[in-house]
C-alpha cells in the first residue's frame, strides 16, 4: 500500500506504521485522518499483519489536528440555513471519529510507540490504541480546552475507561502537561523509557511474542477486552461463550497441543 503522510513497513507479521509529517510535527490534516483510516481498514485485512506498532517520524509523535483543518471546519458561508450548517459539522466530526475508530475496530493489536509531543488529536488517537508504551520525555495533554472546544473524537470516551475518574477529570478540565514517568504512574501507559531507541525495542519485543501467538486467538482476545469493556459481566462471560463454541475448534488449537506434545514452538497459519 502506498503512503502519503505515514510510512508503512511490515515484516515477520509486524507492521510498523509511522506519521510522517515531521515539518509539521505529526499534526494531521484532513487527507491524513483519511489515509490513517484507509490504511488501519487495510492492515485489519491483511493475513500476513498479526500486530500493529504505531509511532512517529522526526521530533514528536503527533502534535494532533493541524489547525488548518479547525479553521476549515467553520467556514460555512456558502450554507445560509443554521440547521443545515451544524449537520454539517456533526458530519465533520463524525469524519474524524471514525477515523480514530478504524484503529479500534481492526481486530490486529496495536501498540502506540510515543516520543516527545503527543497532544490534543494525538491522545485521541493513543486512547484508541491497545498499548502504549512512551520515553522519559514524552508529555501529553488534553489541549482542546485551550482551544475553546470540548474534545469530540475520543480521548473524553475512552481515556475514562483508562485512567482513575478523578485523574481524568483533572487532566481534562485544566488541560496540563502529563509528563512521561506520571503518565507511567497513572496507568496511562504500560511503561516509560529513557530513550525512544530503548522503547522502540521494548514495544519490537512484545510484537514479536504477539505475532508467535495464534492470530485467530489474538483477534479475540482484542474483541472480548472490548466486549467486556463496554458490558457487564454476565453479559461478557455469555458472549465469551458464545465466541469458543464458535471458534474454540480450530486448527490452532490442535497445532498448539502437538507443539506441546512434541516440545516444540507452534507455528500457525495466518
Amino acid at each position: 500500500m502506498d503512503c502519503t503522510n505515514f510510512t508503512l513497513d511490515v515484516n515477520d507479521h509486524i507492521a510498523h506504521l509511522s506519521f510522517n509529517r515531521p515539518q509539521k510535527s505529526n499534526s494531521l490534516h484532513l487527507e491524513a485522518w483519511l489515509e490513517m483510516k484507509d490504511i488501519f481498514e487495510h492492515l485489519d485485512n491483511r493475513e500476513d499483519v498479526r500486530v500493529i506498532i504505531l509511532s512517529g517520524h522526526g521530533k514528536h509523535f503527533c502534535a494532533g489536528i493541524d489547525l488548518a483543518l479547525l479553521m476549515d471546519m467553520n467556514k460555512h458561508e456558502s450554507i445560509s440555513c443554521e440547521g443545515r450548517k451544524r449537520i454539517q459539522v456533526r458530519d465533520f466530526i463524525k469524519k474524524l471519529q471514525d477515523c480514530i475508530s478504524a484503529i479500534e475496530i481492526c481486530r490486529k493489536p496495536v501498540i502506540a510507540a510515543i516520543h516527545k509531543a503527543c497532544i490534543g488529536g494525538g491522545v485521541d488517537i493513543i486512547s484508541a490504541c491497545d498499548m502504549r508504551y512512551c520515553t522519559d520525555d514524552a508529555y501529553f495533554s488534553i489541549k482542546e480546552i485551550d482551544m475553546g472546544l470540548v474534545a469530540d473524537i475520543g480521548t473524553l470516551q475512552r481515556l475514562p475507561k483508562i485512567l482513575n475518574p478523578g485523574i481524568m477529570a483533572e487532566i481534562a478540565f485544566t488541560g496540563r502537561t502529563i509528563f512521561g514517568s506520571e503518565a507511567n504512574s497513572i496507568g496511562m501507559v504500560n511503561k516509560c523509557l529513557e530513550t525512544k531507541e530503548a522503547m522502540m525495542s521494548e514495544v519490537i519485543q512484545i510484537a514479536e511474542v504477539i505475532a508467535s501467538k495464534s492470530p485467530l486467538v489474538v483477534k479475540g482476545i482484542k474483541e472480548n477486552l472490548q466486549y467486556t469493556r463496554d458490558h457487564t459481566v454476565h453479559d461478557s462471560l455469555n458472549y465469551i461463550g458464545t465466541y469458543n463454541a464458535a471458534f474454540m475448534l480450530s486448527n490452532d488449537l490442535k497445532e498448539s497441543f502437538i507443539a506441546q506434545m512434541e516440545k516444540r514452538k507452534a507455528v500457525y497459519e495466518n
